[in-house]
């Protein structure tokens, strides 16, 4: 069974919504990531409450074999993007991709994104708009504007 699905209605009936799950598996050491947000933004209680229901389920389910560490936070406003109704609603923001392989002879992209379709992200670097294909890209997160 996959985590979203597992932890997704857990996470709702507190309250919350599942923005998006990390695994990282740094041999013994590894982290489980869970990020959670609400309208009206996430608390430090929102993410106990979750911790202690997802930690409970976690248990009981056992989806990973080995140790973890279970972090549960905000997404914050740097946050990453998971899947592509997140790339959709970020439409204007400025973003930082991350790819698998070089595409134009690049693997990294900060820029605008100016659109989102076909599972394709439409990215403008001063006069260049370049579109990314979704399944190239390794991790993609905002960019705050503090200005």
């Amino acid at each position: 069974m996959q985590l979203d699905a597992l932890l997704g209605p857990t996470i709702e009936g507190l309250g919350c919504r599942l923005w998006g799950i990390e695994y990282l598996s740094q041999g013994r050491r590894s982290i489980l990531r869970v990020y959670i947000d609400r309208d009206v933004g996430i608390g430090v209680e929102d993410c106990a409450r979750v911790s202690k229901q997802v930690s409970a389920l976690l248990d009981v389910e056992e989806p990973i074999g080995g140790s973890y560490t279970l972090e549960v936070s905000s997404p914050g406003m740097d946050r990453c993007l998971f899947r592509p109704e997140q790339y959709a609603e970020s439409i204007g923001e400025s973003i930082d991709l991350r790819l698998n392989f070089p595409f134009e002879g690049r693997r990294h992209f900060v820029g605008r994104m100016v659109g989102f379709e076909n599972d394709e992200v439409a990215v403008q670097l001063d006069d260049l708009e370049f579109l990314i294909p979704l399944e190239n890209v390794q991790r993609a997160r905002i960019v705050p504007d503090f200005g």
